[in-house]
């Protein structure tokens, strides 16, 4: 996504999806303007509104105000620091009114074997472009998710002529690997930062993966690996096509181009969406808070209990927050 400067209409946000809309902002100063953001850029002062703003990602070159911060905040705006165009997450920053249902939906998806495993099958079925047949071991859709990795580098190799032998390359020594993989291995680090700024922003855990385990970004590689034969593989190998010179950087412009086109960050939030979608979870329904400043509720064993309320005190029904001063 381009950076935004005063000649655009920000009252049409790109969107995740309904009511989610997210700004990409990059070389410019975020001040807080009466009940809004102003965008400080070399083009002049656009101002933003933040009521229906999601997520606010800040690349190079970004300073932002602690009013703004605060502002953002209140209003349960999702701060993200990111690279260029999206290409590494950084840091986050998030408001106290957000609501942790979908995260406690991918927790509880987690935790079920038999929920888990519901998900690591369909997150595999979305790789294919044909239906899966029914009743396929794990073991098996791995090996035919194997055969479809190998068949997408063997036909971009003969689309452009770039010789395959193989994923190959080494992270202690990095020039010893071939320009196709250097520029796989480059392009893939731009698709997990795309995919770990969709994944919090919607407000999902990086580190709970299905297919991936282990790390604090599993689930990062479980959702690129979506959209890794789609973008990533044919940019690779039309970027070595072209030339074999400073592939890092060229791959890079081309993945974000392609997924500029084919808005891939709002599609990544759908999937990422109905992939919890008709587990028999309770939270079937994505969360819409009434009163989202009001504090969250109570762990109990016959199931959660108002918060924010005094319990054990002269008047059961008194607030416990904190007064304002």
């Amino acid at each position: 996504m381009p950076p935004v400067s005063s000649a655009r209409n920000l009252k049409e946000l790109p969107k995740f999806r309904d009511g989610l809309s997210y700004l990409y902002v990059e070389h410019a100063v975020v001040e807080r303007e009466a009940g809004g953001i102003g965008i400080y850029d070399q083009e002049g002062l656009t101002l933003a509104p933040v009521a229906g703003l999601g997520v606010l990602f800040l690349g190079p070159g970004t300073r932002i105000t602690h009013a703004a911060v605060r502002l953002l905040a209140e209003n349960g705006c999702t701060v993200a620091w990111v690279g260029e165009g999206m290409a590494r997450f950084y840091a986050q920053g998030l408001g106290d009114t957000r609501s942790a249902a979908r995260l406690y939906r991918q927790a509880r998806a987690w935790a079920h074997p038999a929920l888990h495993l519901e998900v690591v099958m369909r997150l595999y079925r979305m790789r294919f472009s044909e239906p899966l047949p029914e009743g396929l071991t794990l073991e098996q859709v791995r090996g035919l998710e194997g055969v479809r990795v190998r068949n997408a580098y063997a036909r971009w190799s003969r689309e452009t002529g770039v010789p395959w032998y193989g994923r190959s390359y080494d992270r202690g020594n990095w020039r010893a690997a071939d320009p196709v993989n250097r520029a796989l291995s480059a392009g893939a680090s731009y698709l997990y930062g795309l995919a770990h700024a969709a994944i919090v922003s919607l407000g999902f855990s990086p580190a709970l993966g299905f297919i991936h385990t282990g790390k604090l970004l599993s689930f990062v590689y479980d959702v690129a690996d979506l959209y890794k034969a789609d973008y990533l593989v044919p940019a690779a190998f039309r970027t070595v096509a072209e030339s074999e010179e400073a592939v890092e950087r060229r791959v890079r412009r081309a993945l974000r181009e392609a997924i500029q086109e084919g808005r891939l960050l709002e599609r990544m939030a759908e999937d990422l969406l109905n992939l919890f979608r008709g587990l028999g979870l309770p939270e079937e329904e994505d969360p819409v808070e009434e009163d989202p400043t009001r504090p969250g509720g109570l762990w109990d064993l016959e199931g959660e209990v108002e918060g924010g309320v005094a319990y054990g005190g002269d008047d059961p029904g008194e607030g416990a927050e904190e007064p304002e001063g």
